[in-house]
């Protein structure tokens, strides 16, 4: 018997090769997307009692076809009212009961990244389309209201269709866009940006298969092992990174005993092959670096010198202040707090509404013994961010450095 959640898997297996079927055959994204998720939702509701049909694809297809059909020969009817016409043209017949080739995710993925549409929306796009996830998973996943996510979703479509863009691979497609879009998603899942919780492990799930997705398409393609290589090392760290009050483990101080060793495993295996073979780029980079923490039995065991050397590359490939923050830290660890401290100041301009530059000078003015400084610093950042954990950490940081500035008063 098949479980709910196998199903739940299966449909989102399904999902973008059945909505490719469509757009392949009616050329019309927006009102091919609202007939698969009907179809989904139809096998939601019908397969846990039924089973699964023979071809699952299949069903999925002629379902959303029938209602792609209805709702075509509905818009026909209308225009003939308007027009005063006498002859519409019939819609379509249905495509065959099969679906299209696993090639459509990969064209799928490119579509709900086009260029025209801002970072959050190819998110929601990627995650609706391609995820199969619904209007309100979505919603809740990022904690933004479910007719504003739906309001972004729907123009999103709008936007691709007015753009004239059609469902077939570009001859030069960009899929560092497709990469971003789901090292976005990740980011997300992995360190809620806002909200009570840490993890949104949905999101850092669905990266992750989305990944393996397009790597099964595109094997020989170093970015994206490099990118699912930082995903599972990071990953990995997930069960020692929260006390059991849900309360922020930093990683100097985490248990790697619990990291998923699994995980670390594939990820070490994954940045070994494509080091060897493939063009260095920004994602392999940075599975690089996450490889060195995961190598490290113990924190104080980090190589901080090979990660410093990493980080020196990653900036002459993608120079970006972020990148610049990380690089201070791994400074501060190899050649001393002061040295970190210098390479902040160039970015005060740039992330000076960031959390994240804040805490990272207070963690190291108070390395270097300046307690007032560092704890003013910690509140800044603490103020900063709109994740809970985040904030009840860094508080925490403060108030700890107010009783040692009491106890030495």
């Amino acid at each position: 018997m098949t479980t709910v959640g196998e199903i739940e898997d299966l449909l989102r297996r399904l999902a973008p090769r059945v909505l490719g079927a469509l757009v392949r055959r009616y050329g019309n994204f927006e009102t091919a997307e609202d007939a698969v998720q009907e179809a989904l939702l139809a096998a939601a509701t019908q397969w846990p009692g039924e089973g699964l049909p023979d071809r699952p694809d299949g069903w999925l297809v002629t379902v959303a076809s029938r209602r792609m059909t209805d709702q075509l020969r509905s818009e026909q009817a209308s225009r003939r009212r308007l027009a005063a016409q006498t002859q519409p043209d019939e819609p379509p017949a249905p495509p065959a009961d099969t679906a299209a080739p696993a090639d459509d995710t990969l064209i799928l993925l490119v579509l709900c990244c086009h260029p025209s549409l801002t970072p959050p929306s190819q998110v929601a796009l990627t995650l609706r389309a391609v995820g199969g996830l619904t209007t309100a998973e979505i919603a809740k996943a990022f904690l933004v209201p479910e007719p504003t996510t739906a309001q972004r979703i729907s123009r999103a479509k709008q936007r691709i269709r007015a753009t004239g863009a059609r469902f077939v691979l570009p001859p030069e497609p960009d899929f560092r866009s497709v990469l971003h879009v789901l090292y976005l998603i990740f980011n997300e899942g992995y360190t809620a940006s806002s909200g009570p919780d840490l993890h949104r492990t949905a999101l850092s799930r669905e990266a992750i298969r989305l990944t393996r997705a397009v790597r099964a398409l595109r094997p020989d393609d170093g970015e994206v092992a490099g990118l699912l290589a930082l995903m599972l090392l990071t990953d990995a760290r997930r069960p020692a990174r929260t006390h059991l009050d849900g309360s922020l483990v930093p990683l100097s101080e985490q248990d790697r005993r619990r990291w998923h060793r699994a995980g670390v495993d594939e990820g070490l295996a994954l940045v070994t092959d494509t080091l060897a073979r493939a063009p260095l780029g920004p994602y392999q980079l940075q599975a690089a670096i996450a490889a060195v923490h995961a190598e490290a039995r113990h924190a104080e065991d980090t190589d901080w010198p090979q990660v410093v050397a990493l980080y020196q590359l990653l900036e002459d490939l993608d120079p970006n202040p972020v990148v610049t923050l990380n690089h201070a830290v791994a400074v501060a660890m190899s050649e001393g707090p002061e040295a970190g401290l210098a390479l902040l100041g160039p970015l005060d301009d740039q992330l000076s509404g960031n959390h994240r530059l804040h805490a990272v000078r207070a963690h190291l003015r108070e390395m270097t013994g300046d307690l007032e400084a560092a704890r003013a610093s910690y509140e800044t950042a603490a103020r900063l961010t709109t994740s809970l954990p985040e904030q009840h950490y860094l508080h925490t940081r403060a108030a700890r450095l107010v009783e040692r500035l009491a106890g030495d008063a």
